[in-house]
């Protein structure tokens, strides 16, 4: 039986800002690009979160919400060094570590003898000691998996610990709602709650079969997951599988024909971080984003090794026909093959 830590600074970004300036820990504070800009919360702190601010809002509308929310524009500098100060102590614990984000990981701990080999234990070291020695705090999630240990370190957040004992996993599981297993979005949610499936419960009186039928490769996995087994590993070497940019605009793109003319400098830039890639990767296909000024967005990729203007174009077509509204972020990228060395020859 493995023994999974999932161990996610509250609030990170904000909590630093906190940490750093005392004055802001009792008033809504938000991380994230200006109004002006155009820009969205990166984060926010719980004062914050009262009025209904969350993550990826706009921030105009957080500011409708709270007009005397104090809005930070953020240093990733420092939150980077934090998080490196972070997990050193991660790494003092186990070596078996997956970075999901910078302030957020996976810890394999079953093979790890500190504190009598008690993962419980050892996840309340980890908190101690980035409360004591960093300044912010950590909640975590204990459990036999990857997809328990995660659910888990949300449960008891803010600063808040978890533990799914293996001889509670199939009491927790059965009741728990079908929206918190990651990759149940909005629609999916919907489309379960039209088949009268809420909880994990639920799931498991529908079979795989009808499940596949319904989700396709994903009913598969909620299958798995309805009964609490999750066999993926923690892997200490993340593989990319993607690379992008993207840009919101100041002022939304009225028309396919703006919309295209922008294309030219995204591709730009997206192949200057291309060929950061370190070691590089092969292209397999191509990827266009789009956001409408409703904020609905939708995603157009396809299969192709040798990509071109003419290709994103054709893409982003298809994009914008899909709601053909005026456009407030544009994306581009290139989807990686795995364990490539080749080079992807510039577009221009």
């Amino acid at each position: 039986m493995r023994k999974i830590i999932h161990c996610d600074c509250d609030c990170f970004y904000a909590a630093v800002e906190m940490r750093d300036n005392p004055a802001l820990r009792d008033i809504p504070i938000a991380i994230g690009g200006s109004v002006e800009q155009r820009g969205v919360v990166a984060t926010c702190n719980y004062p914050a979160r009262e009025f209904g601010i969350h993550s990826a809002m706009p921030m105009a509308q957080a500011l409708k919400r709270c007009p005397h929310l104090t809005v930070i524009r953020g240093e990733m500098a420092k939150y980077k060094e934090v998080a490196r100060q972070v997990f050193a102590i991660y790494r003092d614990v186990t070596e078996l570590i997956e970075p999901l984000s910078l302030d957020e990981a996976f810890l394999d701990v079953s093979e790890v003898t500190q504190h009598h080999g008690s993962a419980t234990l050892m996840a309340e070291a980890i908190r101690e000691r980035v409360s004591r020695e960093v300044g912010v705090t950590v909640s975590a999630g204990v459990a036999p998996n990857k997809f328990l240990a995660k659910i888990a370190s949300d449960w008891n957040k803010p600063d808040g610990l978890c533990v799914i004992t293996p001889d509670k996993v199939d009491s927790f599981v059965q009741q728990l709602p079908v929206k918190k297993i990651h990759g149940v979005g909005p629609r999916t949610a919907e489309k379960l709650a039209g088949l009268d499936i809420h909880t994990c419960a639920d799931l498991r009186t529908r079979t795989l079969t009808d499940l596949v039928e319904h989700f396709g490769r994903f009913g598969r996995r909620l299958h798995e997951l309805s009964w609490g087994r999750d066999e993926r590993p923690v892997k200490t070497h993340r593989e990319r599988k993607s690379i992008s940019t993207e840009q919101t605009y100041s002022q939304d793109l009225p028309s396919l024909n703006a919309c295209r003319q922008e294309l030219p400098a995204l591709i730009e830039d997206l192949e200057r971080r291309y060929a950061r890639l370190d070691p590089p990767l092969a292209v397999r296909g191509l990827i266009v984003k789009v956001k409408f000024n409703d904020f609905t967005q939708t995603t157009v990729e396809h299969a192709d090794p040798a990509p071109n203007l003419e290709q994103f174009e054709t893409l982003l077509n298809v994009g914008w026909a899909r709601g053909e509204r005026p456009v407030r972020l544009l994306g581009v990228g290139y989807r990686l093959a795995d364990n490539s060395q080749e080079h992807q020859l510039s577009l221009f």
